[in-house]
């Protein structure tokens, strides 16, 4: 009897309170991505795919990015499916991920195979955002679902060949009716303490006749994961054209994040309208910037450390550029 209530529920984008997000939920857009961070090398990869919903036909996105090299690329394919019992998507022949290892395959020099092992999954039932989970139609919603793993595979991206044995990997999902009009982003592994990760999400976002811009912040200090989502934690966000600055606080516990760009010009991505049937370069993603850390609880300090492999993205609101690619 539950059944179709539920189903129509999670079909606006929201999720019970001891729900999956990671999920399929049926809504334009939903959004998977891997992030691989091969220290000793300086290697770092991201795979991101994309389902989504223009009338009656789901279509798909795939894209790989690799730094150093400034390598990126995207193919839209005509049909996609999103795993409807857990994290998962296929873009045709382009793209086959899940929280058990991703393959992208958009010519023979792009290639990536990897599998994640000894994952550290996200802890809790209920998605990052808290009670932002439980509120439907929301434009835009966010979830990390690996925070780390430990990567097998290879890597082919154009003169860069890279065994990835070794690596660190990140996945994450997002979903809902599209993209923010303008949104900030940021994860970071490769600390000198390897039981250390943050990610965080945020942007502008339509509500109740007004704009607010909520930004979410979760961090793994190892077995610990902690979560600071609106309304319980408040946080102030700063952003340049190559910096990130973020202070998020709740009841106990004091986060501070700033973040700059390499010197490096970041890699324009690809970002999907799902009801157009087309996607945008509304991306602008540093792979491998520095990130500073730093984590207080009721005064004492639990990390402070920086990676120089984070990476570190700003999200342009859509433009008149003429449209953007179509599946083929």
């Amino acid at each position: 009897m539950l059944a179709r209530p539920l189903a129509a529920y999670r079909a606006t984008g929201a999720d019970s309170p001891l729900g999956d997000p990671a999920r399929a939920h049926g809504v334009p857009l939903e959004g998977y991505f891997w992030r691989i961070v091969h220290p000793p090398s300086g290697v770092v990869v991201v795979a991101l795919g994309a389902v989504c919903r223009n009338e009656d036909r789901a279509w798909g996105l795939a894209t790989l990015a690799v730094h150093p090299g400034g390598f990126s690329r995207t193919v839209l394919t005509r049909t996609a499916v999103a795993a409807p019992d857990g994290f998962g998507m296929r873009a045709e022949g382009a793209l086959h991920g899940d929280a058990q290892g991703v393959t992208v395959d958009l010519g023979p020099d792009a290639e990536l195979d990897v599998r994640l092992n000894d994952p550290v999954l996200w802890p809790r039932r209920g998605g990052a955002l808290g009670a932002a989970h439980v509120i439907p139609a929301l434009p835009h919603y966010w979830h990390p679902v690996v925070l780390s793993a430990r990567v097998h595979g290879r890597l082919r991206a154009a003169e860069v060949v890279q065994n990835l044995d070794g690596a660190i990997a990140y996945a994450e999902k997002n979903w809902g009716s599209g993209f923010p009009g303008r949104w900030w982003w940021g994860h970071a592994a490769a600390f000198d303490d390897p039981g250390v990760s943050v990610s965080f999400a945020g942007g502008h976002v339509p509500l109740l006749g007004s704009t607010v811009a909520p930004t979410a912040v979760v961090i793994r200090l190892g077995r610990r994961v902690i979560a600071l989502t609106p309304p319980l934690a408040r946080s102030r966000v700063a952003l340049g054209t190559d910096s990130w600055r973020l202070r998020s606080r709740a009841p106990g516990m004091t986060v501070e994040i700033t973040g700059e760009d390499a010197g490096v010009p970041p890699h324009e991505l690809l970002v999907p309208v799902p009801r157009a049937g087309r996607a945008e370069p509304r991306s602008r993603q540093h792979l491998a910037a520095r990130l500073e850390l730093r984590v207080r609880r009721r005064g004492r300090v639990l990390f402070d450390g920086e990676s120089i492999l984070a990476g570190l993205e700003l999200g342009d609101p859509l433009s008149d550029r003429p449209p953007g690619e179509r599946p083929r």
